[in-house]
């Protein structure tokens, strides 16, 4: 059985740089906390809970400390709170996100109804919306933007892992429902690489391992993309998870990786379905 590992599985620009703030700081050690997970990977955030980095849902009770902005960003309202308490900050938010935060701000500033496509529980999108001070949307697809209202003009930017098709599509219902449009696209290349290639694979084996947490929207749609080319696609995030019955038969296994999986997990996989394949042939 051929192992092929695409070669952009795991670790992105911004993910890498957020971890690496993040171990540093816990090897300093004091009091130092994530406001939300540092990154959308419970081993990596695990980690660095065995390391004194805790994580926090909100600032309410902190009053003293180090906190690291995670990868994703936080709401407007959050960062400046741990402003206001005097906290001390690192801020390890993607400079994609930062891009995507700062032109939400200025498109409402200049009066633009702003739209951003993507998931809106998502913590990315949650930060970025909150940069809007005027009417703001939040939509997943272009039949979701179908359902738009009227608007005079219209700022649209996208969430990071989006899919540039989706973007299009929603850019496409937009240009119907208001007189001007302005669109910045705020997808992340590392993203869109990822995506091309894990197709790239899926075509050209007989079953797809996609490697990352469950919780990580650009690992889920590596998931999506590679179900629709091979129906024969499972998402895990540990090698524990592997079913050796999703190998009978296959002679070529596709790897890939969510932005937010390290090499450590993705080596691990590996050397389980080598070891997989070894005791089949015994």
């Amino acid at each position: 059985m051929k192992i092929f590992l695409a070669k952009q599985a795991g670790f992105c620009f911004g993910v890498k740089r957020a971890t690496q703030m993040a171990f540093e700081a816990a090897d300093k050690g004091g009091t130092t906390y994530t406001l939300g997970p540092i990154i959308h990977s419970p081993q990596v955030v695990q980690r660095l809970d065995e390391m004194g980095v805790k994580v926090l849902k909100t600032l309410a009770e902190q009053d003293k400390g180090t906190i690291i902005i995670r990868s994703h960003g936080v709401a407007s309202e959050e960062l400046e709170e741990a402003v206001r308490k005097e906290l001390e900050i690192i801020d390890a938010t993607c400079p994609f996100v930062k891009k995507a935060q700062e032109h939400v701000k200025s498109l409402s500033q200049a009066g633009y109804d702003v739209v951003v496509v993507g998931d809106a529980d998502h913590p990315e999108v949650q930060g970025i919306v909150s940069y809007a001070k005027g009417k703001v949307y939040v939509v997943g697809s272009g039949e979701e933007a179908s359902r738009l209202p009227k608007m005079g003009k219209i700022g649209v930017v996208a969430q990071t892992t989006q899919s540039f098709e989706n973007l299009k599509n929603v850019v496409m219902e937009c240009v119907m429902r208001g007189g001007e449009i302005r669109v910045f696209n705020t997808i992340c290349d590392a993203t869109a690489v990822r995506q091309e290639e894990a197709k790239e694979l899926a075509n050209q084996v007989d079953c797809m391992i996609v490697i990352g947490g469950h919780n990580s929207a650009n690992t889920k749609r590596l998931a999506e993309v590679c179900t629709e080319l091979q129906p024969r696609t499972h998402h895990i995030e540990t090698a524990q998870q592997l079913n050796p019955a999703w190998f009978e038969g296959v002679e070529k296994v596709g790897v890939t990786a969510g932005a937010s999986t390290p090499k450590w997990l993705i080596d691990e996989v590996i050397e389980r379905i080598e070891r997989l394949d070894k005791d089949k042939m015994r």
